[in-house]
This record gives C-alpha cells, sequence and structure tokens, in this order.
C-alpha cells in the first residue's frame, strides 16, 4: 500500500517544483537562446561560491567545483541554466556523460538532513551538496527509481 497524501508532503512541501535545471555548454549562448524562446530579457549570470564558502561536496568528498548559473524566473517555476567548470561535481559529470539536458527537478524543503537520510533509506543516495547565500542545496540521485536527480533547496 502507497504512503498516505500528508505522508509524501511531509517530504517535499505540497510536492511543487519549483525548479528545473539545465546543465549546458555555453551558459551565455543557452541563456540567449531560451530568452528567445521564452520572450524575456537574456538573464545574468553569475559563478557560485567558492569552496571555502559553499562547503561543495561531491559524493562524500571535499570538491572546488564551481559553475556558472543564470536563472529565468517563468510565471510558475524558475528556469536554472548551469555551465560547469571543470572540477568534479554532479554537473560536470552529467555533461561529461550525458550532454546538455535537463539535469533536475528541485523542490523547496524544511529538514535538509532529515530528507535526505530518508531518501538515502529509500535507494535515492546523496550526489552533491553545498551551500549557498539565504540557504543550502542537495543533489539526490533519484535516476534508479525515477529517471531523474532531484534537488533539495531549503533557504534560511
Amino acid at each position: 500500500m502507497g504512503r498516505a497524501p500528508e505522508d509524501r508532503a511531509e517530504l517535499f512541501g505540497q510536492g511543487t517544483v519549483v525548479q528545473v535545471g539545465v546543465v549546458v555548454k555555453d551558459i551565455e549562448k543557452a541563456a540567449a537562446a531560451y530568452a528567445d524562446f521564452l520572450g524575456v530579457a537574456v538573464p545574468k549570470w553569475f559563478w557560485t561560491d567558492t569552496e571555502d564558502v559553499a562547503h561543495t561536496q561531491f559524493k562524500g568528498k571535499p570538491s572546488p567545483a564551481r559553475a556558472k548559473l543564470a536563472f529565468i524566473e517563468l510565471k510558475n517555476i524558475t528556469l536554472e541554466l548551469i555551465e560547469p567548470d571543470q572540477n568534479p561535481s554532479t554537473w560536470r559529470e552529467f555533461l561529461d556523460t550525458k550532454g546538455e539536458g535537463v539535469h533536475h527537478i528541485a523542490f523547496e524543503i524544511k529538514g535538509m538532513d532529515d530528507k535526505t537520510a530518508l531518501l538515502g533509506k529509500k535507494g535515492m543516495p546523496l550526489l552533491q551538496k553545498g551551500d549557498y547565500e539565504g540557504g543550502r542545496y542537495a543533489y539526490i540521485d533519484g535516476t534508479a527509481k525515477l529517471g531523474l536527480i532531484l534537488e533539495l533547496l531549503e533557504n534560511r
């Protein structure tokens, strides 16, 4: 028997996907193409924080990985464009093995540690985690069960 709806809500708020992340080779080219397609202004890109600030870990080990990010705020969701640097990360691994494409869907959550532990017990291990100004993130490998990577976002 499946979980009750209120138990599922406990995992991911109301189950609202807040973001779709797309890994790209060239953020400027991709940002211009998406902006043209969506009829919006070309978003400005920026670098993620350095390892000393972001505390980035990939597959349980510290990583100096960084990425260029650009966000396009749509009416119902945010589109995140990600151009990874050459350091080990889930973004670099995805680009090297699969090429450009949808990397993850993201949920805003509360209780990051509990949720990552629970998902790990369900066969969806933590791939990468780190901090950003105002919160922290975790990428969960849901590919075996769901066919994609999940991102959990916990804002402070």
